[in-house]
């Protein structure tokens, strides 16, 4: 199989196979990884290894906290206002896609919201280049990558505010200054293990700053001071996670995970480009290394090339339920022989259907 899902999406065989054997046995404890407790000393090792290489990949200090929580990125869409946003305060936001658009709205429920940036007029197909970001705004947030539409940043936006960023579908992709965020958040089941677990990255000396009162459970502070394990964390995810982590540094970490996306990404953009049954939806200049949307007019012709897929093995390439089309989700542990399959189908579609 060829596994070009958005999310949960593609682990590297390695990882697959260590979770499947710490299920029936966790390091020769004799117990599943799905029964130790959350307060051994076997899963704080777990969970202390994983901390510290994400901060390791991220180049971060003692200044940032490193949490790991439940309810993935959308949970954050509330979790991040509730913290960092008063009553009466603003926040600015760049709504560049669906998931920007979320939480953007989750937002407006804490306090004001500016959108700084928005790539509305064109269906979100390109980043704008252009900012409004009023000076005493309390952070500005914005989605580094756009799953769902295929769009990306390929710089961090110059802001004298507070940096927030969701990092869903391209955390642990590629270098970045990560010590210039206050906040980063990520869903794991994209770049860094299975679905069930959110990556917190959360500068110390931002917190605390709202009047308002915040649930224990949502307060990072309570989440800070007791390591992750306010509550019962969600372990294999967690575990998993930690393999995944385990692996990107084996491979070479970021440097190596960018060129990587880099060489996928530019075959297949390459053969999208030169294949004119294919319609691409993006800007060249912001095209996503993690997520190409690509369309058939014709479709009839869509749905045959999509039961191509299926027919070769080929999983994942409808596009989202919202906008439609097709996509191609190159994550970290896509195979390269996994794009150049995928090509050499497009280009014999694309014969074939010429004639």
């Amino acid at each position: 199989m060829h596994n070009f899902n958005s999310g949960p999406a593609i682990l590297p065989d390695e990882v697959l196979q260590q979770a499947q054997n710490s299920i029936h046995d966790f390091n020769d404890t004799g117990l599943s990884i799905l029964e130790i407790g959350h307060r051994t000393a076997w899963f704080e090792d777990v969970l202390n290894e994983a901390i510290s290489l994400v901060k390791e990949l991220m180049q971060l200090g003692d200044e940032h906290a490193v949490l790991f929580l439940h309810g993935g990125a959308s949970t954050q869409f509330m979790q991040v206002p509730m913290n960092l946003l008063d009553e009466k305060a603003t926040a600015a936001y760049c709504d560049n896609g669906i998931w920007g658009s979320k939480a953007i709205k989750e937002a407006k429920l804490f306090g004001n919201v500016t959108v700084a940036a928005s790539s509305k007029d064109k269906n979100h197909s390109y980043i704008p280049k252009n900012f409004f970001i009023p000076a005493d705004a309390a952070y500005l947030h914005y989605t580094t990558n756009n799953t769902v539409e295929g769009t990306q940043w390929h710089h961090i936006p110059e802001t004298p505010v507070p940096l927030v960023a969701d990092m869903s579908s391209d955390i642990f992709s590629r270098p970045l200054a990560y010590k210039k965020f206050a906040l980063i958040y990520a869903g794991a089941q994209k770049n860094m293990g299975a679905a069930g677990v959110n990556l917190v990255v959360v500068k110390k000396d931002i917190l605390g700053k709202t009047k308002r009162a915040i649930p224990t459970i949502l307060d990072y502070r309570n989440h800070i001071e007791a390591g992750s394990l306010l509550n019962t964390p969600p372990v294999f995810a967690v575990y998993v996670a930690m393999l995944t982590l385990r692996w990107i540094k084996k491979e070479g970490g970021l440097i190596e995970m960018e060129k990587r996306a880099k060489e996928r990404a530019d075959l297949f953009y390459k053969t999208l480009d030169s294949l004119s049954i294919f319609t691409p939806i993006v800007s060249k200049e912001d095209r996503s290394l993690m997520n190409a949307t690509f369309k058939i007019e014709d479709e009839i012709l869509e749905k045959r090339f999509l039961e191509e897929c299926k027919h070769n093995g080929m999983v994942g390439i409808k596009g989202h339920r919202s906008v439609g089309g097709l996509r191609v989700s190159m994550y970290n542990a896509l195979p390269m022989e996994s794009v150049h399959a995928l090509c050499e189908l497009m280009s014999v579609f694309a014969q074939k259907k010429s004639k």
